[in-house]
């Protein structure tokens, strides 16, 4: 994809996010692109490549916004970036001008998305891409529930060192937490650092993306407390 880009938009500076998203885990590059795209000078080109369904009769899109394009399959990755809200259009990518030829049924990454990339970096319009389209896959995370001073919350992402984010945000906490319990574990408190604990303590933290993390310090949370995507997080208020 790389020698695609450079071979096409000799001038692009190409950035690595992540190539640490979990094989297959559609929701997981979603989380990390929302987070990291608004980080991007306005008028970037994401490229986002998390494709099981590569080869069959899912879409490629490029989805524009006031701020970026998104460009990848129509499988929910690139949704969670770019919310209704913030959408101009999405076009489909079905114009073969700016696909590789021969393409290969098993890396539209390479063939598809890579020169699509260079393509609007070097001046090609949105609308010369394909067809314009109304509908986008959207993968949605599932909402916190609020019971009395409980919030009854997951975890939705595991990252490279194991640390456990939810799917909590900062601003649906209580102004005082009592206690917190992880897959039945107990958290005394919400710290500010990871190094609010002692080394090889479990520690709660709002992260930087703004939700609450279970990690533990100097160590990986998913190995120590067994569990991943899925284990129920509870938050009591004081």
């Amino acid at each position: 994809m790389k020698g695609v880009i450079a071979s096409r938009a000799p001038g692009a500076a190409v950035v690595d996010v992540s190539h640490g998203i979990p094989p297959q885990n559609v929701l997981a590059g979603a989380l990390v692109l929302r987070a990291a795209a608004p980080y991007f000078p306005r008028g970037t080109t994401h490229v986002a490549v998390v494709d099981p369904g590569v080869g069959t009769d899912r879409r490629a899109v490029c989805i524009e916004t006031a701020e970026a394009c998104f460009v990848g399959p129509d499988n929910g990755v690139l949704s969670l970036a770019a919310p209704p809200e913030r959408v101009r259009r999405i076009v489909e990518l079905e114009n073969p001008r700016f696909h590789l030829s021969p393409r290969s049924r098993t890396f539209d990454g390479r063939d598809v998305f890579a020169p699509v990339a260079a393509a609007l970096e070097t001046g090609t319009g949105v609308s010369d891409l394909g067809a314009e389209r109304t509908d986008l896959v959207r993968v949605s995370l599932p909402a916190p529930v609020r019971e009395g001073a409980t919030i009854r919350g997951e975890v939705v992402y595991v990252d490279g060192f194991g640390n456990l984010a939810t799917n909590i945000e900062a601003r649906d906490l209580p102004s005082a937490v009592a206690r917190m319990e992880v897959a039945g574990r107990r958290i005394d408190a919400l710290s500010a650092t990871y190094g609010a604990v002692a080394p090889g303590a479990p520690v709660a933290l709002v992260n930087s993306w703004g939700v609450v993390e279970i990690a533990v310090r100097d160590g990986n949370a998913r190995a120590t407390l067994g569990i991943g995507v899925g284990a129920p997080v509870v938050i009591v208020g004081a």
